[in-house]
């Protein structure tokens, strides 16, 4: 896969994109990254990226011209999708970044600043994506957790592909607790299911850990979760 960050800023990446599983998937060619700074784009002595916006108002938007001479001096993929990261996007999860591994090939990432970007930018972009609903410095923090995210689920990045299918969100409840070595610490004890050796009574326990803990932490994703469920039994019924 090819992702293309539209950054004012490549140098917040460079420790990200050599660190960790994601340094490694890039060593072995499972994405590419590729940064674009848009004031390599401009013609002003000054490589101005931003102006006063229209109307009056605080702050500093980032100007058309540049982000638009970035975005279409990239190579067009056949399954491209052009992400401009706001706080104004659908909020970031696990089924949108599964959706942008899986049928995508290159994922064009715009990163705003100041207090935005001109909006005429929206006629290049396809999504808009949300870190949540608050507010940074700008879009490349969001913008590495997209990265994160989607390269993690491409083939090859994670040793072992079945830990992708048992974590948090992937089956819409929060992930069961889990414990190592040793199994007494400071006098808190390691649940004695997980030391019997039985994987069914295990599986069980853990399966109603996942239900209590959304419960507990994540009411809303246990009400969505049983919302889906009841549907998918409905479903079963008709057929």
């Amino acid at each position: 896969m090819r992702f293309d960050i539209v950054t004012l800023f490549p140098d917040c990446f460079t420790s990200v994109l050599s660190s960790g599983l994601l340094g490694k998937a890039l060593a072995k060619q499972i994405a590419q990254v590729h940064l674009v700074n848009p004031r390599d784009f401009t013609n002003d002595k000054h490589r101005k990226v931003d102006d006063e916006p229209y109307g009056g108002g605080v702050g500093m938007l980032m100007k058309p011209e540049p982000i638009f001479a970035a975005v279409e001096s990239l190579p067009i993929l056949s399954r491209r999708e052009v992400i401009l990261m706001s706080p104004q996007g659908q909020t970031m999860n696990q089924p949108l970044l599964r959706d942008l591994a899986t049928n995508y090939d290159q994922l064009v990432v715009i990163c705003g600043h100041y207090e935005g970007v001109d909006d005429r930018v929206q006629h290049l972009v396809t999504r808009e994506v949300s870190l949540g609903d608050f507010i940074l410095t700008g879009g490349e923090i969001p913008a590495m957790a997209l990265l994160n995210g989607v390269v993690r689920l491409l083939p090859g990045t994670v040793g072992k592909a079945e830990s992708l299918k048992v974590e948090s969100f992937e089956e819409g409840l929060l992930d069961y607790p889990q414990y190592t070595r040793p199994a007494n610490f400071r006098g808190w004890k390691v649940p004695e299911v997980l030391l019997s050796g039985n994987h069914a009574e295990i599986a069980k326990w853990r399966y109603q850990q996942q239900i209590d803990r959304t419960r507990l932490r994540r009411p809303d994703l246990l009400e969505s979760w049983e919302q889906a469920k009841h549907e998918k039994n409905g479903s079963q019924e008709q057929e």
